[in-house]
């Protein structure tokens, strides 16, 4: 029988460009928030599981990364994962965590996701997203777009620009559509000191920024990024221990592999958003708050939809009701999203998990939820087929 886990203490950096900055000290300031939050030190934690997807590509550390970033934080000896799931790095690294304090391996755990994406060659920066996809298929499309002189971008605005365009076709959803949902994200960011862009945009401005791929434009799309954000979370028996603590349940984790789906196969955010609902006895209704995964603003539509917030087709109309803005039905992307918080890829998942803490304590400052009681986060990775290669889905509460 699993035990119950709790979230004790969060931490995170500010996203953003960071050439003079490495890798340990990132991590270093994301751990410590989340033992300061948490009460807790190293000599405390057991376990530890820690995200990454690009450090090895750049710096040559291609292994045993998180032993690495928490030796200088005078962590050591206990057992260490390495995670490499794409964009789900850090919600894997959560899922790990929880998966041995719920099984009875420990009872205090590290989740740490980590990423330095920007490098002085760009162009070596955006092909390497490809390693998130089937080289074998994605390399063919790589050449072609630089053959034929696009600017650079990452294989997966081309991905989410085709889904789009099939949904558009399907249900008539409009450009102008994702623009509300971008701009509704960007005014979230200028009330999170946090993230990596905190600049509102009209839809007027969203629909007049540089093009990547259509219907996507830049103001549309996450951009690469550096940071960091760290989870500690202890069993319920060891919670009783501590004075002070403010707990955050975690009601369900889940974790995912995508597959080729047939027509009539339901999307892997959907399965697995069923199967956490089930786990946590509750529904998409019950839900106050969600960060998903909005590594563009049509990527937030297609989880508005599949997470079960609105009916499929409806994801457009949702958003420009302002159900998912602040003061909404339920507020998505309070943060900014991977669009204006930033993406740096190994971290994300985590980002998400701080800004649903603070939003369920009630601390999330100018960008609240109201009586935030229960919150998801959705975090995807890669591209498997035609969907998301893994993907992590939490459901916290309080």
């Amino acid at each position: 029988m699993m035990r119950d886990v709790f979230i004790i203490g969060v931490g995170m950096t500010k996203f953003g460009k960071f050439m003079e900055t490495g890798m340990k000290q990132l991590a270093a300031e994301a751990v410590s928030g989340a033992f300061e939050d948490s009460g807790l030190g190293p000599n405390d934690v057991q376990f530890a599981a820690v995200g990454n997807s690009g450090w090895g590509n750049y710096s040559g550390q291609t292994c045993i990364r998180g032993q690495v970033v928490l030796r200088p934080l005078g962590m050591g000896g206990f057992p260490v994962i390495n995670v490499e799931n794409a964009c789900a790095c850090a919600s894997t690294a959560l899922h790990s965590a929880w998966l041995y304090v719920s099984s009875g391996q420990c009872d205090v755990a590290l989740a740490l996701g980590m990423e330095k994406l920007y490098h002085e060659q760009k162009e070596l920066v955006m092909q390497s997203f490809i390693g998130g996809t089937d080289i074998e298929e994605s390399m063919k499309l790589i050449a072609e777009a630089m053959e034929s002189g696009q600017n650079p971008h990452t294989i997966f605005m081309d991905i989410y620009a085709s889904e789009a365009h099939k949904h558009m076709d399907k249900y008539g959803t409009s450009q102008r559509q994702l623009a509300v949902i971008s701009a509704k994200n960007h005014h979230h960011s200028t009330m999170n000191p946090r993230a990596q862009y905190q600049k509102d945009f009209t839809v007027e401005e969203v629909l007049a920024d540089k093009p990547v791929t259509f219907p996507l434009t830049r103001a549309m799309c996450s951009p690469i990024g550096d940071g960091a954000a760290a989870a500690v979370i202890c069993s319920g028996d060891y919670l009783k221990t501590l004075n002070g603590a403010k707990p955050v349940k975690i009601a369900a984790s889940v974790l995912g592999a995508g597959a080729d789906r047939g027509p009539g196969d339901t999307h892997i955010c959907r399965r697995l958003s069923a199967k956490a609902y089930e786990i946590s006895g509750l529904g998409p209704e019950d839900i106050d708050i969600a960060e998903v995964h909005d590594a563009t603003s049509y990527a937030e539509l297609a989880a508005t939809e599949n997470l079960g917030f609105c009916a499929p087709g409806e994801g457009g109309p949702f958003a420009e009701s302002g159900a998912t803005a602040l003061g909404g039905k339920i507020p998505v992307n309070t943060s900014g999203g991977l669009e204006c918080k930033g993406h740096p890829v190994g971290a994300t998942g985590l980002a998400q998990i701080a800004e649903v803490v603070w939003q369920l304590r009630g601390e999330a400052g100018a960008r609240q939820v109201q009586a935030a009681k229960i919150g998801l986060t959705q975090n995807g990775g890669g591209a498997i087929g035609n969907e998301e290669a893994a993907m992590g889905i939490h459901i916290l509460t309080i």
